[in-house]
C-alpha cells in the first residue's frame, strides 16, 4: 500500500512536532496500522431528559445515546483506509459497555487541504457533518473544535445555524505519570448548555 501521511500531521503541520510524543505516535499511523486501545470513562453525561428522544434516535446510527453513569468501560478503534477518491480516512469506533447495552460514537474523518480543517462525518449512516480545528497546547495536549455543522441527509448536506449545533471541544494528553492516554470530551448548543460529554483515561493494545 502507497504510503500516506497521516491526515493529522497535515492538518497540525509543524505543530505536530510539539505534541506529547506519545501523542505524535498515536496519530501517526505508521504503515496504516490500526489504533487500539481499552480504557474507563470515569463519568458520562447527558443533557436535559428533554433530549431523551433526540439522543436515543442517536443510538440508530451508532451516533449519541441517552445512557450517563460512572467507571464506564471503553474501546477505541482508530482504522486507516482510503476513501473512494484516493483521500486518506480514519476510521473512528468508539464503544462504551453499559453491562447488556453496547453504545458507539462513530465518526469518518479526512483531510481538506483548501480550507486546512478535518472533516468528520459523524454517524453509521452519516446524519451529522462537522469542521474540526486541530491545535496544540503548550502543554503538547491535543485541542479540537468543532466549527460549521451540516445535517447530512442522504445525498443532501443542510448547513445549521449555530443555534442548533453541538459544538465539541476535545481535550487529549498523555500522562507520563500513569503510562495512559487522557480523553475528555465536551458537546454543548448555544441555548441547552450540555448535550453529551465524558472523560477518562485508555492504554493502547499492541496489534500484529
Amino acid at each position: 500500500m502507497k504510503r500516506l501521511m497521516s491526515i493529522y500531521k497535515k492538518v497540525l503541520d509543524q505543530q505536530f512536532n510539539r505534541l506529547h510524543p506519545m501523542l505524535q505516535k498515536r496519530y501517526e499511523f505508521p504503515n496504516h496500522v490500526p489504533f487500539r486501545a481499552t480504557g474507563v470513562m470515569k463519568k458520562i453525561r447527558v443533557g436535559p431528559k428533554f433530549l431523551f428522544p433526540l439522543l436515543w434516535l442517536g443510538t440508530k446510527s451508532k451516533l449519541l445515546f441517552p445512557e450517563q453513569g460512572m467507571n464506564i468501560p471503553f474501546e477505541i478503534l482508530n482504522t486507516p483506509m482510503v476513501g473512494p477518491n484516493g483521500e486518506e480516512q480514519i476510521h473512528w469506533e468508539r464503544i462504551f459497555d453499559f453491562g447488556k447495552k453496547k453504545r458507539y460514537f462513530n465518526a469518518l474523518m479526512s483531510f481538506d487541504a483548501k480550507r486546512k480543517v478535518i472533516k468528520d462525518y459523524l454517524g453509521e449512516p452519516s446524519v451529522l457533518y462537522s469542521d474540526l480545528v486541530f491545535t496544540v497546547s503548550t502543554e503538547g495536549d491535543l485541542i479540537i473544535e468543532s466549527r460549521k455543522q451540516r445535517l447530512v441527509i442522504g445525498k443532501f448536506e443542510i448547513p445549521l445555524p449555530r443555534l442548533f449545533q453541538g459544538l465539541a471541544t476535545v481535550t487529549e494528553k498523555y500522562c507520563d505519570e500513569r503510562g495512559v492516554f487522557k480523553i475528555a470530551v465536551n458537546v454543548r448548543n448555544p441555548i441547552i448548555g450540555l448535550i453529551f460529554s465524558y472523560e477518562g483515561a485508555f492504554k493502547p493494545n499492541d496489534l500484529e
